[in-house]
């Protein structure tokens, strides 16, 4: 009997198009003879849709053996969506609500890293609620902080509403676009150096918890960072295995494994680091749900470097999942 598996996709999040293709690259990965896969889809509004109709969740997810979360942002990855499934007893891939919270919130994870002894670049913490004059706060923060700067909202991925400002001006309009999306901005100086991203896979390849080669990220020269646009637009180059030393590419695996067990994290996540002169310093990292499987995206492109592939990926997950492997939060 083929084990029937819903693909969750789409949602109210500001990355609902990377969602809808995650998701689509997960279903094509399916293997049809092994399993029954079921398209749920969540509307902009949080309407829920199975089989093309508008559905209560517990009548979507009726009969469904596993869920392959690929919600990205909010809802998919702050815990929500997995308080429903684990309300209605379905399994799901990736990590638990607890886990999946503290990982999006990128300033608790800033400070995980920093427990744990990795760098992190400076950073402040500043609250939407407290400021009601943005451009005075902006004025405050550019005569005392390093710059330039970054200016990310507290919660999100796909680098949506993220920032570079070295000047006043796009100081103060970064502040705006992240308190658009989330009630806290966190600002970070910018690290000059050479991106990279490295992908965990648990129980892969023989190891508890495998780490993927760095990628290195390179930019078009126009962009500061590796920001939305030139994510999806093709401009940027992504190499893997990434150019860097093997001194460079221990601490980064090594790094990514750290955050991995340190969030608490399950199944698989992907870490992001920029390496400069000064080391090694972590960005963020992406749980399962927010992790993208799109022909374009980045732990895809990890997997093939390491000899495996999508559907064979997707069938490691959805097996972790079966035994009932998911990691403990994390103590200490």
């Amino acid at each position: 009997m083929r084990t029937i598996v819903g693909v969750v996709r789409g949602g109210p999040s500001s990355e609902y198009e990377i969602s809808l293709a995650s998701g689509a690259a997960v279903l094509e990965a399916l293997d049809r003879e092994r399993y029954e896969p079921r398209d749920i889809f969540i509307d902009r509004s949080g309407q829920w849709h199975s089989r093309g109709i508008a559905a209560a969740p517990e009548k979507a997810l009726r009969g469904i053996d596993v869920v392959f979360n690929t919600l990205h942002g909010d809802y998919g990855e702050d815990g929500r969506l997995h308080r429903i499934l684990t309300a209605h007893g379905v399994p799901y891939t990736g990590s638990d609500a607890y886990a999946s919270l503290l990982a999006f919130n990128k300033q608790r994870a800033r400070e995980e890293a920093a427990r744990r002894g990795i760098k992190i670049p400076y950073g402040k913490l500043l609250e939407r609620d407290a400021y009601g004059d943005i451009d005075e706060a902006a004025r405050s923060l550019f005569r005392t902080f390093p710059m330039p700067a970054i200016i990310k909202p507290i919660f999100g991925g796909s680098s949506v509403g993220m920032t570079y400002a070295p000047t006043l001006e796009s100081l103060a309009a970064g502040l705006r676009r992240a308190f658009e999306l989330a009630p806290a901005a966190l600002v970070e100086e910018f690290i000059r150096g050479r991106e990279a991203s490295v992908g965990i896979v648990e129980d892969f390849r023989g190891q508890e918890v495998y780490a993927l080669m760095p990628i290195e990220i390179i930019p078009p020269k126009e962009a500061p960072f590796f920001d939305y646009a030139v994510k999806y637009n093709g401009a940027s180059r992504e190499i893997c295995p990434g150019n860097f030393t093997d001194e460079e590419k221990t601490a980064l695996m090594d790094a990514a494994r750290t955050m991995h067990e340190g969030l608490g994290l399950s199944h698989y996540s992907r870490s992001d680091f920029v390496v400069s002169k000064r080391g090694t310093y972590f960005l963020e990292t992406n749980n399962a749900a927010g992790v993208g499987l799109t022909p374009g995206s980045l732990l895809p492109k990890a997997l093939k470097a390491a000899g495996s592939s999508l559907p064979e990926f997707v069938d490691h997950i959805i097996s972790l999942v079966r035994e009932g492997r998911r990691t403990a939060p994390a103590q200490g």
